[in-house]
């Protein structure tokens, strides 16, 4: 029993599918797409090459969109076993501030949170070896300096400093007289990146964008791992360890084209292609080893995944802006690896959006998206665990724009 302690410890830290794209009311609202658009300062985030475009002298944007997720579990036949999710109120975030410098240089700071996942299954599941609790944010701080080149292509580049923390809770197979021993892994760390973006609108009607935002290795050392066992065990499991691990946030390669039909109707679309095969394994480095608690390695062999995104805004006065959009993205995740951790599946987006400006400078924007994740079997084989997979989440957005 104690043999697989550790298999079970390093099912993972984060799951596949934590990549959040929350990060504009307005693009939320069209799909989430934004590669090709110059709306505002959020332009810093979707492509740094569009904040040249900005036509406002200082543009402020910022908003929330609590994430209230599901997942249902069903075990597979012949047990009639069925779970359900009670994961916490997520609360993705941003905020942009953004100021033209001259007729050709622009420059702003963006703060958001690019990756997240919050997840509890409880304690008395029947995965609760694999998880039970999880938390999972990274902040991210990126000043950005955007250039217009000429009249039609702009280019733009962000530093990005990323802070990110987690939480992940879990039962071990070792029984005592208040049941289940469990360990409790956090920590937290900090790491670097960027995001560059190129703008190019050759007509006034047509814009094209493109945009990369590089990975970010997120290295954790000395972080917490906290066994609760029987004293009878607890040898064997230091209670008060400490561990490294190496925690991928993967890359982005967006494209994104949109045009105005009309003065009042304007279509988009995005490719984003994200490089989720970064995450091929996790490993754990435990400060104090044991018989039972060596260092080990896990597979987990992501595979990157391509996400198309379509949308559209449509003007009906000085005062309202109504959007619509959908998106299909597909999980990453190996059929054979798909933990409870990341109940990731093949997801479609539905979304809606509506701004109303009450002032001339001030814009309220508003948000809807509804994510179907597909009904699927999935196995994690490395602890014969499976069943049929299924989610919902519903994410309202609020925000404010005042441009001057």
């Amino acid at each position: 029993m104690l043999s697989v302690v550790c298999t079970l410890l390093i099912s993972g830290v984060y799951a596949g599918g934590y990549q959040v794209g929350l990060h504009g009311q307005k693009q939320i609202g069209m799909g989430l797409i934004g590669t090709s658009l110059s709306l505002d300062a959020s332009s810093m985030f979707y492509n740094p090459g569009g904040l040249s475009f900005m036509k406002p002298s200082f543009s402020f944007s910022a908003g929330m969109s609590p994430i209230r997720s599901f997942t249902a579990f069903r075990k597979s036949e012949p047990s009639a076993y069925t779970a359900m999710t009670d994961n916490p109120l997520g609360t993705p975030f941003y905020f942009y501030g953004a100021a033209k410098i001259n007729d050709r240089f622009s420059a702003g700071i963006a703060v958001n949170t690019p990756y997240g996942n919050s997840l509890s299954w409880g304690k008395d599941w029947d995965g609760r070896y694999l998880i039970q609790d999880l938390s999972l944010r990274a902040i991210f701080f990126q000043p950005t300096l955007s250039f217009k080149v000429n009249d039609w292509l702009g280019i733009g580049v962000g530093f990005v400093f990323a802070t990110g923390k987690f939480d992940l809770t879990k039962a071990l197979p070792v029984t005592g007289a208040n049941g289940d021993g469990s360990v409790n892994l956090n920590g937290s760390t900090t790491a670097m990146g960027y995001n560059v973006g190129v703008m190019i609108q050759p007509t006034e009607k047509l814009s094209i964008g493109i945009d990369y935002r590089s990975e970010i290795s997120m290295e954790v050392s000395g972080a917490d791992a906290k066994f609760t066992v029987p004293a009878s065990l607890a040898g064997n499991f230091p209670a008060d360890n400490k561990f490294s691990t190496t925690l991928p946030l993967p890359a982005n390669l967006d494209f994104g084209l949109s045009y105005n039909v009309s003065e009042k109707l304007m279509i988009g679309m995005s490719l984003n292609y994200v490089f989720w095969s970064v995450y091929d394994s996790l490993i754990f480095d435990f400060e104090t080893n044991t018989p039972a608690l060596p260092d080990s390695k896990n597979p987990r062999l992501y595979e990157d995944k391509l996400i198309v995104r379509l949308g559209g805004e449509y003007t009906i006065n000085d005062k309202f802006a109504i959007r619509a959009g959908g998106y299909y993205d597909p999980s990453p995740v190996n059929e054979i690896y798909f933990s409870p951790e990341t109940p990731s599946l093949n997801n479609l987006g539905l979304t809606a959006g509506l701004s109303y400006k009450p002032v001339e400078n001030l814009s309220i924007d508003l948000s809807f998206l509804y994510i179907m994740g597909a009904e699927a079997d999935k196995q994690y084989t490395p602890d014969n665990f499976g069943g049929t997979f299924k989610s919902r989440v519903y994410i309202p957005g609020f925000g404010l724009t005042y441009n001057f």
